[in-house]
């Protein structure tokens, strides 16, 4: 058992940042030590405390505009908020390009004033967009427009960037640029990779010229990381499943790759922890290699080195002829885990009682509570827009 009680502690509302700084490189830097020991910087100092040769992994997802707004012609307000895809294809970079139609899982604010039968609309200007509920139960929404444009230009044109709930604030014209890491690239994500909103273009240039390679994976954000560990017994919470996608090229930069691996925040450690067991899945031939359950990881009690595991899944890809490594994980990392690829982790500050919180113990243990102690007592600012941390692994 584990008690999301031992895992709680005390945030003060105007400790949470509600607004990014000015700068993205001027927020804190608290810096873990394999020691034990804290050291308060700043994130611009990123460059002086990662090791010449190390790997530093990032996650490109990039945020899309995921709350729509339609009304009715009674003058209701319908919110729609995009979750993830079904059709015609669950993949996201797919349905980001149909140019006609798809449909997707969402949540919608005021769904008993939309009846089945009534058609929402609203004119873009170089489209309609149409709305229909396919499935009530399940919240499936079909969308159709007129012209033959990307799903992604619709969105953009008619979506608000889907800020934290905890932010309590309507999303402003900045945070479509500040919600959004300078490196995003593949559309998908309903939130952000907030571990990487601090780094900048002369950031990423300086990592390049110390001899720090980079490599990058996609993970979309879903909206389920900001769901609360309701269960006394964190053990029973049910992990959100994210979808993520590897390129050949990253796996082979990972195979070859023997020093230090940082990941950019808890969903590069989460793909790249995932990546792990998947290879694991294809040397044991597991009917979907591809798809990590929350209970995969305690189940499978693997020797594998994560050179074994990544050879095996370049080998399948190879075979398979397949340039991207496509799947799902509701990988759960809580204490007890044992870490098979991350050597340290770039991460913001995170919510109290969360999986986040239990996967931050379980890499650095007891002395999660010392770190937040020391950040609260520093003035640290936290969650999505707050400050950073370089923890390494005890």
């Amino acid at each position: 058992m584990i008690n999301i009680s031992d895992f709680t502690y005390e945030l003060p509302d105007e400790r949470i940042a509600k607004f990014p700084l000015a700068s993205r490189d001027q927020s804190k830097l608290l810096l873990y030590s394999k020691e034990g020991t804290v050291q308060h910087r700043h994130f611009k100092d990123i460059v002086d405390l990662i090791p010449a040769g190390s790997l530093m992994v990032f996650n490109d997802t990039k945020v899309i505009p995921a709350r729509l707004h339609f009304q009715k012609e009674s003058g209701a307000s319908i919110e729609i908020f995009l979750l993830h895809p079904e059709a015609p294809s669950p993949l996201l970079q797919l349905v980001m390009q149909c140019t006609s139609h798809c449909t997707w899982q969402c949540t919608i604010g005021n769904l008993k004033r939309w009846k089945d039968s009534t058609l929402l609309q609203k004119d873009l200007g170089f489209t309609v967009l149409s709305a229909r509920l396919v499935d009530r139960e399940k919240q499936w929404v079909e969308f159709t427009w007129t012209h033959s444009v990307p799903f992604a230009k619709v969105v953009e044109a008619l979506g608000e960037t889907p800020l934290p709930p905890y932010l309590k604030r309507n999303a402003e014209e900045s945070d479509k640029e500040r919600y959004q890491t300078v490196y995003s690239h593949h559309e998908g994500a309903v939130a952000a990779p907030t571990a990487g909103l601090h780094f900048t273009p002369s950031i990423l240039q300086a990592l390049e010229r110390k001899g720090i390679q980079e490599v990058f994976v996609t993970l979309h954000v879903s909206a389920g990381t900001f769901q609360p560990v309701k269960t006394e017994n964190a053990l029973e919470h049910t992990m959100h499943n994210e979808q993520l996608v590897v390129r050949k090229e990253t796996i082979e930069k990972l195979l070859t790759h023997t020093n230090t691996i940082i990941p950019v925040g808890t969903t590069a450690m989460r793909t790249l922890e995932s990546l792990y067991w998947m290879g694991v899945n294809v040397l044991e031939n597991k009917r979907e290699p591809f798809s990590i359950s929350q209970h995969t990881p305690y189940e499978q009690h693997s020797a594998y080195s994560r050179q074994e595991a990544f050879q095996a899944l370049l080998t399948h890809l190879q075979h398979e002829e397949m340039e991207d490594l496509i799947g799902h994980t509701s990988i759960y990392i809580h204490p007890g885990y044992q870490f098979r690829v991350c050597d340290a982790l770039i991460t913001n500050f995170h919510q109290p009682g969360s999986t986040l919180i239990l996967l931050v113990a379980a890499f650095v243990g007891d002395d999660w509570k010392k770190i937040y102690a020391e950040a609260l007592k520093n003035d640290y600012r936290f969650l999505s827009y707050g400050d950073s941390s370089l923890l390494w692994k005890k």
